[in-house]
C-alpha cells in the first residue's frame, strides 16, 4: 500500500476532528468562486424574474433598480442612488484595506417598449403591458448583482484588499445613462470595469460598436378643419413627411458606413383636423464620431428645409449620443480563458423543449448546440448596434463578455428573446456570465501586472492627449425620452 503523505494525512485528521481548514488550504481561488456563485443561482434567479415581470423602461426603473439596492445593502454595500442626476442610477461599493485594484461592474435593468410577452415559446402578449426585456436587461443587472455578491465573501474569506464597485446604470436602450456616468467622473479612479450582455451565443470576442447620436425633431404649424378651411392650416405633419423625403434622397450621399433610422412618434391626432404638432425620432450611426456630427447636421438642415417648405417651424432636442467600443485585448483574453473555464450554459431536457419550440417561429432554426459552446476569439470586428457602454471603455479599460440566454438564431428586440429573458434557459446563462465577471475580477485584484498591461493598452489605443468629451455636450440626462410625444 502506498504510503500517505504527513500533509495529507494532517488535512484529513482535521477534517475528521470537525476543525475546517482555512479556505486557501481547501479550495483554489477559482474553484471558490464558481461555488460561490452556484450557491447563490437561485438568487440571481430570484432577482431576474423580478425585474422581468417589472418590465420597467428607461429611467423608469424605480422597482428594478431598488430591488438591486436591497440586495447589495443586505450583503454589506454601501449604496449611493440617484447619481449624475438621474433617480434610478447608483453606485454600489465595498472595500476591503486600503490597497488593491478597483474593480467596476455594469449593471443593466431596462426594458424595451412594444415588447411584452409571457415566458412561453409562442407568441402571447401580456394584456394591459407594453414593455418587455427583449434584451434581456433582468438577467444582466442580476448577474451582475450577484457576482459583486460573491466576490466580496471571496475577499473576506481570503483577505483580498481593493474595491468593487456595482454601477446601476439605467437606460441603455437609448437614454445613455453611461455617458452621464463617465461625464460626472464616476468612473475615472476605476482600474478596470467589466460587463456582459445576454445573447444567441457566448463569446469574449472583443468587437466594435458603432457611434450615435439620436434626437427628436418637433414639427408645430397650425390647426384647421382640414375640409372646409384647409388653406388656414399648416401642417406639422407635412413637415415630418417633407423631411423624411429629404433624408431619403440624403442618404445615397452619405458614407455607406452611415446608417439612419426614424419613426414618426407623433403625427396628428384625426385625418380631418390639420395636425399642428408632429414629432420625429432619428438615429445616426458610424463607426466614426465625427462622420456622426457631421450626418446630424445635414439632418437638421433637412429639418429646416422642410420647415420653410411647409411654413412651419422645428425644434431639435438631442437625446442621446455614444461613443464606438474601445477594444483591450489584455482583458480580452483574460475573459475568453474565464468564460471557457466557466462554461457554457448546460440546459436540461425541459430548456431544450423550450427552446426547440420557440425556434420553431424564428425566420431561419438553428440548432440548439450553436448556443452551447464558446466562439473563438477576436479583437477588433466590427459589431452591429451602438452601446452607452462605448463612451466607459474610452475612460476607463472595460471588457464585455457575451452569454447565451436565448437559442440560435434569435434576435434581440424581438419577443422570442423577451419569453427566454423570463424563462430557466436565459436565467443559466446569467449563472455563467456571473462566473466570468467574479473569476475576471478577482484575476485582477491578484495580479496587478495585468491591470498594468491593460491601462498601458487602453493609454495606446486612446492615443497621445485625449480628451474625452462626450457626445451628448452639456445637455442634461434626457429623463423623459420614453414618453410619448405631447405627455
Amino acid at each position: 500500500m502506498k504510503r500517505r503523505s504527513l500533509p495529507l494525512l494532517a488535512a484529513a485528521a482535521l477534517v475528521l476532528a470537525g476543525t475546517a481548514m482555512p479556505a486557501r488550504a481547501q479550495l483554489s481561488d477559482h474553484a471558490q468562486l464558481l461555488a460561490a456563485v452556484d450557491g447563490r443561482a437561485a438568487q440571481i434567479a430570484g432577482m431576474s424574474r423580478a425585474i422581468w415581470g417589472f418590465a420597467e423602461q428607461g429611467y423608469q426603473e424605480t422597482k428594478s433598480t431598488a430591488l438591486l439596492q436591497q440586495e447589495l445593502r443586505k450583503a454589506g454595500f454601501s449604496v449611493t442612488a440617484g447619481v449624475a442626476g438621474m433617480p434610478t442610477a447608483f453606485v454600489a461599493s465595498y472595500r476591503r484595506g486600503k490597497g488593491g485594484s478597483v474593480i467596476g461592474i455594469l449593471a443593466e435593468f431596462d426594458a424595451l417598449p412594444g415588447l411584452a410577452q409571457k415566458a412561453v415559446p409562442e407568441r402571447s402578449p401580456i394584456a394591459g403591458q407594453a414593455a418587455g426585456h427583449g434584451c434581456g436587461h433582468n438577467l444582466f443587472g442580476a448577474a451582475s448583482v450577484g457576482a459583486a455578491i460573491a466576490l466580496k465573501g471571496w475577499m473576506d474569506a481570503n483577505g483580498v484588499e481593493g474595491e468593487i464597485r456595482v454601477y446601476g446604470t439605467p437606460a441603455e436602450e437609448g437614454g445613455g445613462a453611461k455617458v452621464y456616468m463617465a461625464r460626472a467622473g464616476l468612473f475615472d479612479d476605476v482600474d478596470a470595469v467589466l460587463h456582459w450582455h445576454p445573447g444567441d451565443s457566448s463569446s469574449a470576442a472583443q468587437s466594435l460598436a458603432m457611434a450615435n447620436v439620436s434626437g427628436k425633431f418637433r414639427f408645430h404649424g397650425v390647426s384647421a378643419h382640414a375640409a372646409s378651411h384647409p388653406d388656414l392650416g399648416r401642417s406639422a405633419l407635412d413637415g415630418v413627411e417633407v423631411m423624411d423625403v429629404a433624408v431619403n434622397a440624403m442618404r445615397e450621399h452619405v458614407p455607406e458606413t452611415v446608417r439612419i433610422h426614424n419613426i414618426i412618434t407623433s403625427g396628428g391626432s384625426a385625418p380631418n383636423v390639420v395636425p399642428d404638432f408632429a414629432e420625429s425620432y432619428y438615429y445616426v450611426r458610424d463607426w466614426d464620431p465625427a462622420i456622426v456630427r457631421q450626418v446630424l447636421g445635414r439632418v437638421r438642415k433637412a429639418a429646416d428645409g422642410a420647415a420653410m417648405a411647409t411654413e412651419t417651424s422645428v425644434e431639435f432636442e438631442l437625446i442621446n449620443g455614444v461613443f464606438g467600443l474601445l477594444p483591450n485585448d489584455v482583458l480580452g483574453r483574460l475573459a475568453d480563458a474565464n468564460l471557457r473555464e466557466a462554461g457554457p450554459p448546460r440546459w436540461d431536457d425541459t430548456d431544450r423543449a423550450f427552446a426547440d419550440k420557440l425556434s420553431k417561429s424564428l425566420a431561419e432554426p438553428r440548432p440548439i448546440e450553436e448556443g452551447q459552446g464558446v466562439q473563438p476569439y477576436s479583437l477588433g470586428e466590427r459589431g452591429a448596434g451602438s452601446t452607452d457602454v462605448g463612451d466607459v471603455s474610452w475612460v476607463v479599460p472595460t471588457v464585455g463578455i457575451r452569454v447565451a440566454t436565448y437559442p440560435a438564431g434569435t434576435s434581440a428586440h424581438s419577443w422570442q428573446a423577451v419569453a427566454s429573458a423570463g424563462s430557466p434557459f436565459g436565467e443559466k446563462g446569467a449563472v455563467v456570465a456571473a462566473k466570468t465577471l467574479v473569476l475576471t475580477a478577482a484575476d485582477l485584484m491578484r495580479d496587478p501586472a495585468k491591470v498594468k498591461a491593460a491601462r498601458a493598452e487602453f493609454d495606446r489605443r486612446r492615443g497621445p492627449g485625449f480628451a474625452y468629451q462626450p457626445l451628448v455636450g452639456d445637455r442634461s440626462p434626457p429623463l423623459d425620452y420614453r414618453r410619448k410625444a405631447g405627455e
